[in-house]
């Protein structure tokens, strides 16, 4: 996953650890010997158009508006069919209201029509102060939750480990991110909610309160389940 830094010189791009205290509450009762946060990589604003969400500070948010107007005013210039005209004219209006794209609701065939489009605000913006960017892994974390994806953990006594997947992502596309071999092999997914791992104290003892679920390749994972892939190998 990346992020674009827009505007925000203060933040060095790179790989970025995001810290995740439930992370550290399942390694602290797992007793894990090694914990392993996911990570995302800061990209710089010339880089805009290949992030997954932008961190921009409040002051900048004009910016990122009027660029995707400047867009989208160049694109009503030229000839266009009809759903994409529409479309624009939708576009146009929420930037000159100073909302972002991705507030809007379009149809399969209006996301169709522009798709390959250039427009940062159809993103997944997080706006915030000066002060906010002091605590870098506080507002990454920040843009990481309202980006559209979520982390699921795998514990141990090896290791204790956050991966990250598309909110909406399910047990079987889960598997993959780990490894293509438990994709393929696929059975079940062991799944223990985050808090009834916590509440039981860990996965023993979730297990004896019937807290553990046997689930099958089309289950949506939730933010933060406990995972375990049956496969075959």
């Amino acid at each position: 996953m990346k992020i674009c830094l827009f505007g925000i010189p203060d933040l060095t791009v790179g790989k970025q650890n995001i810290k995740d205290e439930r992370l550290d509450q399942v390694d602290r009762i797992t007793k894990s010997k090694k914990k392993t946060y996911i990570q995302v990589e800061l990209i710089g604003e010339k880089e805009v158009l290949d992030a997954d969400a932008v961190l921009v500070l409040n002051d900048s948010r004009t910016d990122l508006i009027l660029a995707d107007l400047e867009f989208v005013e160049n694109r009503l210039g030229k000839s266009v069919d009809s759903i994409e005209k529409n479309v624009l004219l939708k576009f146009k209006d929420t930037l000159e209201k100073e909302g972002f794209l991705l507030s809007l609701s379009l149809s399969e065939e209006e996301k169709k029509a522009i798709s390959g489009y250039g427009l940062v605000t159809l993103k997944p913006v997080v706006l915030a102060g000066r002060e906010e960017i002091e605590d870098k892994d506080k507002v990454i974390l920040r843009v990481f939750q309202n980006s559209g994806f979520i982390s699921f953990f795998t514990t141990g006594e090896k290791e204790t480990r956050a991966w990250i997947i598309k909110k909406g992502a399910t047990a079987w596309e889960a598997s993959g991110v780990i490894h293509s071999d438990i994709q393929k092999g696929f059975i079940r997914a062991e799944i223990i909610s985050f808090n009834d791992f916590v509440e039981c104290n860990g996965e023993s003892a979730a297990k004896q309160a019937g807290k553990l679920r046997l689930e099958q390749k089309d289950y949506v994972m939730q933010d933060c389940d406990l995972a375990n892939f049956r496969f075959n190998k």
